[in-house]
């Protein structure tokens, strides 16, 4: 049984996660004002971000020395 996803999809999820979420939390804290009524931790949102980024820099760096 194959895994379904590639290393090229793997790749290209992580990179569009990392940037919805970078914008996301660049949003909410430029917006303070009005998202009164939201609880989000700007800190742990843009934690994760970078986590998929660097995940994202990994799976590139695995596709350049090991080529599928």
């Amino acid at each position: 049984m194959n895994f379904p996803m590639t290393m090229a999809d793997i790749s290209l999820w992580l990179a569009v996660m990392a940037i919805i979420l970078l914008i996301t939390s660049e949003l909410v804290s430029s917006a303070s004002a009005y998202s009164g009524d939201v609880i989000i931790e700007k800190k742990r949102l843009r934690l994760a971000a970078l986590a998929l980024g660097v995940g994202f820099m990994v799976t590139v760096i695995a596709r350049i020395f090991y080529p599928f």
